[in-house]
């Protein structure tokens, strides 16, 4: 089994942490713990496609692997145990890995350009819905593997959309973080404007899983995380929020000062949504996760009726309940309907920029 090391060397110092004014404490907690998220992962060969003269008894092999990462950066390694343990060095002389794909056993093609945090959570939502059992409750603090079967030959490029080579996944990588850029920003000038040394860097971050190389650069098309006690309402959703003299700066390039933020919503064996979604409501109140849900999926996310007016007997009245008909995951984490969608934007969007939100069905 191999499992990926860590980068967790704490978070700065709180002298650095002053002198970095886009970046609080709070906000590079999150953001590690986000990075430093792992999926086990259970790989076995398909029996009919072994090469002969293979090792039958040794063609799975588990990995331990990062959430931000992608399928096709693991590749090398997997390939590495299959030629020291289990094929023939013949017979697998002509095996070419740009023929290899991945499916899970119920016969789901796994996206080369998807993070592997991403392919797990609608997995595992899956899985619930087809009563696989209490392990795949949203609750549970099981980690179940995703059991992958690793195909040889015939890919479906239909499904897959690109090939498993690590230029390929960089290149959609790349493209995904100038969408959101373009769609927090109305332009992808801070992305494009990155130098090339850079722009390869926030690769080789992802690559080598490395939080601190990874952020040196991410953190320039990145949104601070302002507080939200901060802001003063504005006139419109698309106005941004007034600013001081001392963090005008900050206010600017702030988490509720984008024009939106870049939402996709995956449905449990659906489509998927994409949503620009404001920071601020109407009134310059933070918009929440649970507002925009019963906005957009209000069937499965009914919005919570008003309380009623006080009484004598019931002076202080609550509003009544709502049926919790499904659940939210963001990145693997049972997200509360209070969270701002500001923040979950800064805080727990994947590394090319784009706020995942899986939504599961809860079983009666």
């Amino acid at each position: 089994m191999s499992a990926y090391g860590t980068t967790r060397g704490g978070l700065p110092p709180s002298g650095q942490l002053g002198k970095d004014k886009t970046t609080d404490y709070h906000t590079a907690l999150f953001r590690r713990l986000a990075w430093e998220g792992t999926v086990p992962i259970e790989i076995r060969v398909d029996p009919k496609e072994l090469p002969a003269n293979s090792d039958r008894g040794l063609e799975c092999y588990y990995i331990q692997a990062p959430r931000v990462s992608y399928l096709p950066l693991l590749l090398p390694e997997i390939r590495r145990f299959l030629m020291d343990v289990v094929f023939d060095e013949t017979a697998a002389s002509g095996l070419k890995e740009e023929d290899w794909w991945f499916e899970t056993e119920e016969g789901t093609v796994m996206k080369w350009h998807w993070p592997i945090g991403l392919l797990y959570d609608t997995h595992t939502i899956s899985m619930s819905l087809r009563n696989q059992g209490p392990h795949h409750s949203p609750n549970s603090t099981a980690a179940v593997p995703l059991r992958l079967i690793l195909h040889l030959a015939s890919p479906p490029m239909e499904k897959l959309l690109l090939g498993p080579s690590q230029e390929s996944c960089k290149q959609a990588f790349m493209g995904q973080i100038k969408e959101a850029d373009f769609i927090r920003w109305g332009s992808t000038k801070r992305v494009t404007g990155l130098r090339k040394n850079e722009q390869d860097g926030i690769w080789e971050g992802i690559k080598e899983h490395n939080f601190d190389d990874y952020w040196r650069v991410a953190s320039k098309v990145t949104p601070a995380a302002a507080p939200s006690s901060t802001l003063s309402p504005p006139s419109s959703s698309h106005s941004r929020p007034a600013s001081t003299d001392t963090g005008s700066a900050i206010d600017r390039d702030g988490a509720y000062s984008v024009r939106s933020i870049p939402v996709r919503v995956y449905l449990p064996d659906g489509p998927t949504l994409q949503e620009f979604v404001p920071p601020l409501l109407e009134d310059g109140t933070p918009n929440t996760l649970g507002n925009f849900l019963s906005t957009h999926l209000s069937l499965l996310f009914p919005p919570r009726p008003p309380a009623p007016p006080p009484s004598r007997s019931n002076p202080n009245p609550q509003p009544p309940s709502v049926p919790e008909l499904a659940y939210v995951l963001i990145q693997g984490v049972v997200s509360p309907p209070e969270a701002e969608m500001a923040w979950l934007g800064v805080c727990l969007s994947g590394a090319d920029g784009w706020l995942n939100i899986c939504i599961g069905i809860n079983r009666s």
